[in-house]
């Protein structure tokens, strides 16, 4: 059984609406002029580009994976081994925008990452992203017996 986990935009989330936003006017203008297609590519690229976990718990692998454009999945298959754990990290984010009049948009987000670790409990890579502690912790469990891994 594969399971996916979608992490973050590329671009943050200014730059994800902001993509969006050069998609749907290029998707407008293409029926006006060829030249929307870039504006489409541009748009989709910046609006749609993500980063996510693959976990492929019958064959005991994982791989962190780039969506380019929302769908073309790059990154490398890593095989589980009986050492590595998995652990919880808090993760406090914070985005900032500019306007044209100088003023900023900051976002924070507060969550909490399941995370894969190597025996001498080095942060490998992000599996998956929680809102609550509680439900990172359940999450954790239940992906440790599925994978028969310890947790930190």
């Amino acid at each position: 059984m594969k399971a996916e986990y979608k992490h973050d935009n590329s671009f943050g989330p200014v730059g994800a609406t902001a993509g969006v936003m050069v998609f749907v006017a290029g998707v407008i203008l293409v029926f006006f002029h060829l030249t929307g297609i870039i504006l489409i590519l541009t748009g989709a690229f910046v609006g749609f580009s993500s980063s996510s976990t693959i976990l492929d718990y019958d064959n005991r692998r994982i791989m962190f994976s780039n969506n380019i454009f929302g769908i073309i999945k790059t990154g490398k298959w890593i095989l589980i081994e009986p050492g590595m754990k998995l652990g919880i990290r808090e993760s406090n984010q914070a985005y900032r925008a500019y306007s044209q009049g100088n003023r900023t948009l900051d976002l924070t987000r507060n969550d909490f990452r399941i995370f894969l670790g190597d025996a001498g409990n080095k942060e490998i890579m992000v599996v998956k992203k929680c809102e609550s502690l509680y439900a990172a912790r359940e999450e954790c469990k239940r992906m440790a017996a599925s994978l028969g891994i310890k947790q930190l």
